[in-house]
């Protein structure tokens, strides 16, 4: 451990008395108290963990990597001995390993792979105000396994804004409280002077005015074409010697490690972020934060099917978060680009993402773990409304009937993606069509959008090959990993010529679209809504659409889709197991018979079913 001290290392001794003669903990640690790496080494020698592993779940990806690389340069090993990390696509751990940070959902999957969790004495929820729907659902299923296989098992949840009322009832946990650093931050308000003021134009002047300060500049923008946007802006006015550097999701590794380092001697950074940069990470010579005071976040509506990216007011918490930026190393000053008067009459926390989002993949893992949502801790209950579009969806997908997991849904239950996507790895598996539907998944999953050039499907898939080292890089581990989980789980038909379209509407059948009338670009989707392409869209010409990518608004715009030909509209049907055909069959007969089709036209030859009718529905 490292001579120098933090806050958190004075309540140490309280955490290890707590978690030595009860289950659970709850503490709650200011911006730089040291908590997300101090803890886990501090408890990995008590006796009670008795060689056992401490999990130690991270909101993201980036704060999961650097957490793991920071404890185990305490320990003076390398990661992936002592302390190791497992995300997405990527993991470094052994034997030896006793600290595993992982990201939320690969807890889920070792859950489900095992539910009494051997060989692990405590899971630490780090970050747990921001309210992820993994993090919901973990904390419930971890939850569960405590009270009815694992009275032994620890839960330690952590943050520094915890909403602790709604958390001690039902964890019957106590609450500690570590104070952060003492470094003092200096907060301006700094609202646009109108409506007309544009973000990017709002935020060049402040960044005007905080350069007279000292340090490297943190700005949180809601989303990555407003940082994009307000780099291009201020590189036509400020001077080379300033580092301009944007972070958030869909950067590479690389790219993030890039925006993490100091900056170089004479120059300084001003780092445009998305919330990424909330939690979890200390960004070396920060002093000045702008806080634009929004964030985007997806909404889920049952009714269309259709997620909204919709921007909204951060809570009090997430702006009490962002301040903390400025003050870990020193003091600093914040500016939050907002009336001060408005600041109290918004929301205390951030909304749980569990009243918000498409809940068909909750659904899925409920039924898998076998226990229905009103059996598990929760605190925000999933909605209604929201559960039920979600297991009429499971249904419509031949993934649930009767509450309970089909033989298909079984299988798409192991391969450990959202259902729908699970459900198109298994149909494209008996069609022939297992690698291109993986390589296609990939594609949507992690091609960053700033890179797709093209809202034609086909045409987006040629031009990410090209990109060879791009491809490499991100969508390649994802495809090959899911092939394996594929091949582990059912036999493969041999490769055969995949058709897009025909991939894309197996997950998203109600998203098949119709032109509404020659020559414009409004399309009836299967499900009674409608979209529209965008001005620039590749697709003008086509008649019938499968769509991949539809984001929600007024109107509904077409972000990504492929061509739907005659035969494979005909053939749709026959290409998923029998008890997903009927729900094919009424789709088809909606679109038609809105669109104004009423009758199906003589079928054509399809080959692609002929060549694996003996192995379809098995």
């Amino acid at each position: 451990m490292p001579d120098h001290s933090l806050p958190i290392d004075d309540l140490l001794p309280a955490i290890r008395d707590h978690l030595s003669q009860q289950p659970n903990l709850l503490l709650s640690a200011a911006p730089g108290a040291g908590k997300t790496t101090r803890v886990p080494l501090a408890l990995l020698q008590e006796p009670w963990l008795a060689g056992k592993k401490i999990l130690l779940l991270e909101p993201r990806r980036l704060a999961a990597r650097n957490a793991a690389r920071f404890m185990a340069e305490q320990l003076g090993e390398a990661v992936g001995e002592q302390v190791g990390y497992r995300i997405r696509l990527e993991q470094k751990i052994s034997a030896a390993t006793r600290i595993e940070v992982l990201t939320e959902g690969i807890l889920t999957r070792l859950l489900q792979d095992d539910p009494e969790l051997t060989g692990v004495g405590l899971v630490i929820f780090d970050e747990f105000h921001e309210r992820h729907l993994h993090s919901d659902l973990a904390l419930a299923l971890v939850h569960q396994c405590q009270q009815l296989l694992r009275p032994d098992l620890r839960l330690l949840v952590m943050s520094a804004t915890l909403d602790e009322h709604a958390l001690q009832q039902p964890l019957q946990a106590p609450l500690l409280h570590s104070e952060g650093r003492s470094h003092a931050v200096v907060t301006h308000y700094r609202p646009r002077a109108d409506a007309n003021t544009r973000l990017p134009q709002h935020i060049a002047a402040v960044v005007s005015e905080a350069l007279q300060q000292a340090g490297d500049m943190l700005v949180f923008l809601p989303g990555t074409a407003d940082i994009r946007h307000t780099r291009e802006l201020l590189q036509q006015r400020l001077p080379e010697s300033i580092q301009l550097l944007p972070l958030h999701g869909q950067l590479s590794d690389k790219e993030q490690k890039t925006a993490l380092q100091p900056a170089a001697d004479g120059s300084r950074r001003i780092i445009l972020a998305t919330n990424i940069a909330e939690s979890s990470l200390t960004i070396d010579g920060v002093r000045i934060v702008i806080d634009s005071g929004l964030e985007r976040r997806l909404s889920f509506s049952p009714q269309t099917g259709v997620s909204e990216l919709k921007t909204r007011p951060v809570s009090r918490a997430s702006a009490t978060q962002r301040a903390g930026r400025a003050g870990r190393q020193a003091s600093g000053v914040c500016y939050r680009l907002w009336p001060e008067s408005e600041h109290e009459r918004r929301d205390a926390h951030i909304r749980a993402e569990i009243l918000d989002a498409d809940l068909a993949p909750l659904q899925l893992e409920l039924l898998q773990w076998g226990a229905a949502s009103g059996e598990l801790l929760w605190l925000d209950p999933p909605p209604a409304a929201s559960l039920s579009q979600a297991s009429q969806t499971l249904h419509a997908l031949g993934i649930q009937q009767d509450n309970r997991l089909t033989e298909h849904g079984r299988l798409c239950a192991t391969l450990g993606t959202e259902p729908r996507l699970a459900h198109l790895l298994v149909c494209a598996a008996r069609l022939g069509m297992a690698r291109s539907a993986c390589e296609l998944i990939a594609l949507l999953q992690e091609w960053p959008h700033r890179l797709r050039h093209s809202d034609d499907l086909p045409r987006l898939l040629q031009q990410a090959r090209r990109q060879q080292s791009l491809w490499q890089q991100r969508v390649r581990p994802l495809a090959d990993q899911l092939y394996r989980r594929l091949t582990q789980q059912l036999s493969v038909a041999s490769e055969t010529d995949a058709d897009p379209a025909l991939l894309v509407a197996l997950a998203w059948p109600e998203r098949i679209a119709r032109r509404r009338h020659a020559g414009q670009n409004r399309f009836l989707l299967a499900n009674g809504s409608g979209a529209e392409l965008t001005e620039t869209s590749d697709l003008f010409n086509c008649e019938w659409l499968a769509l991949a990518d539809i984001s929600g608004g007024q109107p509904n715009r077409i972000r990504l889709a492929a061509e739907l030909s005659p035969a494979a509209l005909d053939c749709l049907q026959d290409t998923a197991p029998p008890a997903v055909q009927p729900s094919y069959r009424q789709w088809l007969a909606a679109i038609r018979s809105v669109a104004g089709r009423t009758t199906d036209p003589p079928r054509p030859p399809c080959a692609v079913v002929h060549a694996t009718a003996g192995t379809l529905g098995r």
